[in-house]
């Protein structure tokens, strides 16, 4: 399967549909971060909620993102203390990559931040107009992959320019 999909598709096929799915591992590479709220069984919840219920199911989390979210996305943050040890994160301020890979067999990757108006959640007047693909093609996946653990294990840090901007630089040369 390899499918172009675009604004509210992005939110339904991918954050609802498949990140729950998730039963090894799931890794987020986004820009922006904000708290972005989920449809879960008739009512919203904080996207964190389904990271914390695939943390409980002891599925590996990644996030890979440029920037620290806001204060409300923190306050949902606090709310799930299985996350703090539960979730890997690295702040890269280059990254402007948008990507999600469930267990190697399922990625998503597109213009979509992990954010309401990115990912469709919001209504038709509120998003933004995005656009993506979702695939189950190894190939395709594995450079996905290839390029989210590039940065995961700091490969480019060495050269990089914008290491003062990096609160994670020190941290990924001990590794």
């Amino acid at each position: 399967m390899l499918q172009f999909i675009t604004n509210r598709q992005i939110y339904e096929k991918v954050i609802c549909d498949k990140v729950p799915t998730a039963r090894k591992f799931l890794w987020l590479g986004t820009s922006d971060l904000k708290d972005l709220h989920v449809d879960k069984k008739g009512r919203m919840v904080p996207f964190l909620e389904v990271l914390s219920d695939l943390v409980k199911r002891s599925v590996e989390i990644r996030l890979l993102h440029a920037k620290e979210p806001g204060p409300a996305f923190r306050r949902d943050f606090d709310k799930y203390p299985n996350l703090i040890k539960g979730m890997e994160r690295i702040l890269c301020p280059r990254v402007h990559f948008k990507s999600v890979v469930i267990d190697g067999r399922f990625a998503y990757t597109g213009s979509a931040n992990l954010t309401g108006a990115g990912m469709g959640a919001k209504s038709d007047d509120k998003r933004n107009f995005e656009a993506g693909i979702i695939t189950d093609q190894p190939q395709i996946i594995n450079k996905v992959i290839e390029q989210f653990d590039a940065i995961w294990r700091g490969e480019h840090c060495k050269t990089c320019k914008r290491k003062k901007y990096c609160a994670d630089y020190k941290d990924l040369l001990l590794k």
